[in-house]
């Protein structure tokens, strides 16, 4: 009756990332970055939004990488 609730860390997601949210956020990201001026910065998101649409996965290999954003 007098007993507090016990604390609860809910999680912030399911750990998983969808490839579609993926791809908005990295275009929203771009057209935000265009609107202030930032075009250089806003091509690497392109390179994202890019190779998502192309259907191949995302990874943590350097070559990988550097190779997604053009460089």
């Amino acid at each position: 009756m007098y007993q507090r609730g016990g604390k609860v860390q809910k999680p912030i997601g399911d750990e998983r990332i969808n490839p579609m949210t993926l791809m908005q956020f990295a275009r929203e990201c771009s057209t935000q970055l265009n609107a202030a001026g930032y075009e250089d910065c806003a091509f690497y998101f392109d390179q994202i939004v890019d190779h998502l649409r192309a259907g191949k996965g995302l990874t943590s290999d350097p070559k990988k990488v550097s190779s997604m954003l053009g460089l």
